[in-house]
């Protein structure tokens, strides 16, 4: 860990009194180099290391902060083996925590040994730092709370009051205009999709595009300068803006495999330092890169020397930038072994003992596309979890599918199918309808297939099923119909979203049905056409999303993460009352009716019995049914959303969620 003090690390670089320390770990390099550069890019000196039990270590007298450097191995070159030794190859700290230059994918990174072709040129460079951490803060964000995912780049590149230096930077997130926002919409904490040093997929540049998701790191420490001009200073300070105005951050780390892909890729940090401990290899081929991930390689997060490098990264952002937790990208790997994924497996156990990590803030993305890779419910009880089932379901629902309303109910109440284990008294889910990956909001009612031809990949990759719905016309149109039609849509998914149990995720530009054309895959897309279009947001969506926050805020009822489960509350009432909208309770017909296309849920607050009951009523049918909310003597029902005061047996209207609380007259 890099870090000031005279105390060696056991892997990693930092800074002593007298210079500068470094140990790399390596089974089986057999010299090793550390090099120093000075800021054009020149090696300046390139220092032997001395062999120890598990690598190798140096020091360099009279070295100060700012410092660039890097490090070079020799020993044998056989990828059939899993081999990578290059001097001529110059490789990153795998606990650089800043490089001086974004990394750019060049064919000659990936080159077989050969001492002609030098690749210091082509690598950004580490530069050591004296780290300035702080003391640990309660996380802010709290579970039943808004998860907004960002991608920090295409959120404000086209913000027309950020400052044009500051977009696309991950300090535009401390601008007031976007915090007025955050605020506005009710966010409870900001996941910002990966923000470490990343490089493009090879295949990427000969198409002409780049990289704009972040999902494929070169280290896991070190914040990508393109985001972070400043390094971690600039996380940090958008942090305290953020913290300040009762939001959290969330960052969203990529563990799963790096940028290294397959055997074929570039040998620019851990292959070229470790040699086969980074990255599992198949039984018996121990060239042979087991694949998890689609990704071309799988971080072997058991291997002793990586589960030191991942605990020691989340710790340095939690210390140094004051983040609240994590959401962990394809997160079973980071419990599997050799024989698959364990609930119990050392590394996950570990972050939740870990004194600096067992308060925050921990989500799982629970699949991969290795054997029993889907693994939904079944992460620790201290993780949240992506709910793709809840997303699916609701999605299935709002389309017109048969047998979809006992599903919906179920996602509504937490899930307890998935996350009921063992009498668990609350929900570990994060409910969502769409995220980065996928369908935008709006696209999900736009579009009946993916259009990803933009992809350079004739529109193969991206999912195929998205349980969408066109309203009758592929794609944009003028016709005022459609646009209504989808426009009522986009408001029934926020809603249903906003009233679900447990905690909601909403992904940046969904509150204005941001478009991206239909590409469901725009993961290479970082221009003009797929960033968040801040003069293209629709308005009265927005001010729809604002209302449903600030109804969330006033009832607890909708922010409880415990299962609602029908049982009796303090004043009498249940959690949840499930009825038809004549006001009769569900019954076992009602739910098994193929084409149910209406549900009443009625909440009470569990913990105070004078408090309002909330109705929320769901109608998918393109009719205008009558509704009967349940009388109670001295209490009348109003919408909560515009405070309008209902009449029991009025209609309400088609393709729509209405919100009614009780309110005593006068």
């Amino acid at each position: 860990m890099n870090r000031q003090d005279t105390a060696s690390p056991r892997e990693g670089t930092c800074l002593t009194a007298d210079g500068l320390h470094a140990v790399i770990y390596s089974e089986t390099a057999c010299a090793a180099w550390l090099c120093l550069f000075d800021k054009a890019g020149r090696e300046a000196a390139r220092l032997p290391m001395a062999r120890t039990e598990t690598g190798f270590e140096c020091h360099a007298p009279g070295v100060t902060a700012g410092q660039r450097y890097g490090f070079r191995t020799d020993g044998d070159w056989n990828p059939d083996q899993g081999l990578f030794h290059d001097p001529a190859k110059l490789l990153a700290d795998p606990y650089a925590t800043r490089f001086d230059r974004p990394w750019i994918f060049d064919a000659r990174l990936s080159a077989a040994r050969n001492e002609l072709i030098d690749t210091a040129p082509l690598v950004p460079k580490a530069i050591i730092e004296k780290p300035a951490y702080r003391d640990m803060k309660p996380a802010v964000f709290k579970r039943g709370g808004l998860i907004y995912e960002v991608n920090v780049r295409a959120f404000t590149m086209l913000h027309p009051d950020v400052p044009e230096a500051d977009r696309g930077t991950v300090k535009a997130l401390a601008h007031p205009c976007v915090i007025a926002h955050l605020q506005r919409i009710g966010v409870s904490a900001v996941e910002l999709m990966p923000v470490t040093a990343w490089i493009d997929e090879r295949h990427l540049p000969p198409l002409g595009l780049s990289n704009a998701w972040g999902y494929n790191p070169v280290t896991f420490m070190a914040v990508d300068p393109r985001l972070c001009p400043s390094g971690i200073a600039d996380l940090r300070k958008a942090t305290d803006a953020l913290h300040k105005a009762g939001i959290g951050m969330i960052l969203d780390l990529v563990f799963n495999h790096s940028g290294e892909s397959d055997r074929f890729g570039p040998v620019i940090s851990l292959r070229g330092l470790c040699g086969r401990s980074p990255y599992r290899m198949h039984d018996g081929q121990p060239g042979h890169l087991v694949n998890d991930t689609g990704c071309g390689n799988t971080v072997q997060c058991d291997h002793p020397a990586m589960r030191r490098l991942i605990l020691a990264s989340l710790r340095h952002f939690v210390l140094a930038a004051g983040v609240d937790g994590f959401r962990f990208d394809l997160a079973p790997i980071m419990g599997r072994d050799a024989h698959g994924f364990r609930r119990d497996a050392v590394l996950l156990s570990e972050i939740g003992e870990d004194p600096v990590l067992k308060d925050r803030v921990l989500v799982a993305e629970p699949w991969d596309i290795g054997p029993g890779g889907y693994q939904l419910g079944n992460f620790p009880h201290d993780f949240l979890e992506w709910n793709d089932r809840a997303r699916d379901d609701i999605r299935r629902f709002w389309r017109g599918d048969d047998w979809t309303l006992g599903a919906l109910a179920t996602r509504l109440a937490g899930s307890a199918d998935i996350f009921n284990h063992n009498h668990a008294p609350a929900t570990r889910t994060v409910n969502f309808i769409a995220a980065h990956d996928g369908f935008t909001l709006a696209d999900l009612v736009a579009y009946s297939a993916k259009h990803n031809a933009a992809n350079g990949e004739d529109n193969r990759d991206g999912h195929n099923e998205n349980h969408s719905w066109n309203n009758g016309i592929e794609g944009e149109t003028e016709d005022a119909a459609t646009r209504a039609a989808r426009r009522a849509d986009v408001k029934a998914l926020l809603s249903t979203l906003f009233a679900m149990r447990g905690a909601i995720m909403l992904t940046a530009g969904d509150e204005f049905a941001r478009t991206q054309h239909g590409n469901n895959n725009a993961y290479c897309q970082d221009n003009a056409a797929f960033w968040v279009d801040w003069a293209a947001r629709d308005i009265e969506i927005e001010r729809h999303t604002a209302s449903l926050a600030s109804l969330r805020a006033r009832h607890a009822a909708l922010r409880d993460d415990r299962f609602l489960t029908g049982e009796k509350h303090i004043g009498g009432y249940p959690d949840v009352d499930w009825q038809r909208l004549d006001g009769a309770p569900m019954q076992a017909p009602d739910w098994d009716d193929a084409s149910a296309s209406s549900l009443m849920m009625v909440l009470a607050d569990m913990d105070d019995a004078g408090a309002a009951r909330l109705a929320v009523v769901f109608n998918r049918s393109r009719e205008a049914p009558a509704l009967w909310p349940p009388a109670r003597r001295g209490w009348r029902w109003r919408d909560g959303l515009t405070g309008t005061p209902f009449r029991r047996g009025a209609t309400m209207p088609p393709r729509s969620v209405l919100f009614l609380e009780e309110f005593q007259p006068g």
